[in-house]
């Protein structure tokens, strides 16, 4: 079992072993994170390596919608600390039982996520050329 430790991060902390952050609030809630925002957590692991896995098995689940299960709170949703730290330590556990299957799963989700990030800059860039059209077109409108 990976070896790691969740607690609440403070703006002003820096931390010098590898970590990452989970989103704790809101419908996102369990999303990992590598740069930090407010209301999350901080997930600090011994080495690279465990902190790789722990990142891609957050995403998994959270993709998933594993964590949406958690979610407290009317208003603002949110999970708690503890919550997290048990889901993620049974997750690991299930995970580390088949090592092979959960390294092909996670190549596969880091494939669909580099895709979707492909496709998410491809249709900015249609939105910005339809913008350009429309303006081109309302410029020579009124130019004319």
């Amino acid at each position: 079992m990976k070896s790691f430790r969740i607690k609440t991060h403070r703006l002003e902390s820096s931390y010098q072993q590898p970590h990452f952050f989970i989103l704790n609030k809101g419908l996102n809630s369990g999303k990992p994170l590598n740069n930090a925002r407010p209301n999350c957590f901080v997930c600090l692991t011994d080495n690279q390596e465990d902190r790789e896995f722990l990142f891609w098995l957050c995403f998994g689940l959270w993709r998933s919608k594993s964590f949406h299960y958690l979610l407290k709170g009317s208003v603002i949703p949110f999970v708690t600390i503890d919550e997290i730290r048990k889901l993620i330590r049974e997750s690991s556990t299930k995970a580390s039982c088949k090592p092979q299957a959960f390294q092909k799963a996670i190549q596969a989700l880091q494939l669909l996520d580099t895709n979707e990030q492909k496709i998410k800059v491809t249709l900015k860039m249609i939105d910005t050329a339809r913008q350009a059209i429309f303006y081109n077109l309302m410029k020579e409108a009124g130019a004319g």
